[in-house]
């Protein structure tokens, strides 16, 4: 090959990788560029999160599960059609109570967030209903409505089923006024009430709970976790 053609070989070659070094520095460019964005928009993601909702409560006026004296108060909103609501009450309730509520520890009240449809409102009827006659008598029809739920918006908490219910617990109540003020809807302020100060408060899932007016913002099916923020409290 002629001095001249070599030359110019190299030349080329010389400037092919040259051209290869510039892309393989314009890769690691974008590369960089690109994780370093993502860890930026991350980083404000958890920075603009908002901080957990605290409420005010009437606990006189709510069911209460527990000595209202204890030191801790959790408030859960709920809805009887709701599935993990049921879930909660058969899994965490029982531990809530043999852990905190027995041990004078815990008070657990209850707010209804009846936003399923009817059968939830009537539910929710029956169950004030029940409180106002007998506040004891409320937690054993709360437990069995929950046991007996139905299919979401099948009519399946209808006047009848729901006064059959009480007459099954044996509750100590005037089940002629159970069946009157469902039908009559006695207590759908009340309820209205709830379903209000829920929405007030952006509750937009059921079951939530607060703990002493915080919102409890972790899974509730991690029992360790819930109890970890219940004993948080208790050490305050």
């Amino acid at each position: 090959m002629p001095p001249k053609t070599k030359t110019n070989a190299l030349a080329r070659r010389k400037a092919e990788q040259l051209k290869e070094q510039q892309k393989m520095k314009t890769r690691r460019l974008i590369w960089f560029t690109t994780v370093g964005l993502l860890i930026v928009l991350i980083i404000a993601v958890l920075a603009f999160q908002p901080a957990p909702k605290a409420a005010e409560f009437d606990y006189a006026n709510l069911p209460v599960l527990g000595q209202a004296d204890a030191p801790v108060k959790v408030v859960e909103f709920g809805d009887y059609q709701c599935p993990a609501c049921k879930s909660v009450n058969e899994l965490v309730k029982p531990s809530l109570v043999k852990d905190y509520i027995d041990e004078g520890k815990v008070a657990f009240y209850f707010m209804n967030l009846p936003f399923i449809g009817t059968d939830s409102f009537t539910a929710a009827l029956a169950a004030q209903a029940v409180y106002h006659q007998d506040q004891e008598a409320f937690w054993p029809y709360f437990d069995a409505i929950y046991e007996h739920q139905g299919e979401e918006n099948a009519g399946w908490a209808s006047q009848e089923f729901l006064v059959e219910l009480a007459k099954q617990l044996e509750l100590p109540i005037d089940y002629d006024l159970l069946q009157q003020d469902i039908a009559e809807a006695t207590y759908q302020s009340e309820v209205e009430a709830h379903l209000a100060q829920g929405n007030k408060l952006r509750v937009d899932s059921t079951p939530t709970f607060f703990i002493n007016g915080i919102e409890y913002v972790g899974h509730l099916g991690d029992y360790e976790a819930l109890k970890k923020t219940i004993d948080l409290e208790l050490a305050k």
